[in-house]
């Protein structure tokens, strides 16, 4: 019997690999990175408190592009860029979810290093 692989459970896999070695604080939080077929999400997070800063998604009502390609993730990274900014926050740790730095992950950070943010 063929037996088909999960993908996303490799993804978790790999994502906790990659959240054992890299935490947010209150000075550097976490830029987060979800992706779906349709959507690009991500979120600053401050894994001190536990709580989420900012967050951007292609969901969102001023979004009017398919939020499955890479112009679109590119501008979520500017979206997170712009917010975080208006909280004050200048630099962040890349948390890239599992997923390969490559494609609408690596236009994502782009947008976000455009708008500001060091990482």
């Amino acid at each position: 019997m063929i037996n088909k692989v999960d993908s996303n459970k490799k993804r978790m896999t790999r994502h906790k690999r990659v959240r054992a070695k890299i935490y947010g604080t209150a000075e550097r939080p976490r830029l987060n990175v979800f992706r779906s077929l349709t959507n690009i999400y991500a979120q600053i997070i401050d894994d001190t408190s536990g709580k989420t800063l900012v967050s951007a998604s292609t969901l969102e009502k001023g979004f009017e592009e398919k939020g499955g390609n890479a112009e679109a993730a590119k501008k979520v990274g500017l979206a997170i860029a712009e917010r975080a900014k208006e909280k004050g926050i200048k630099s962040v740790v890349f948390d890239r979810g599992g997923y390969l730095y490559h494609g609408r992950v690596k236009q994502l950070a782009e947008g976000a290093r455009e708008g500001g943010l060091e990482f």
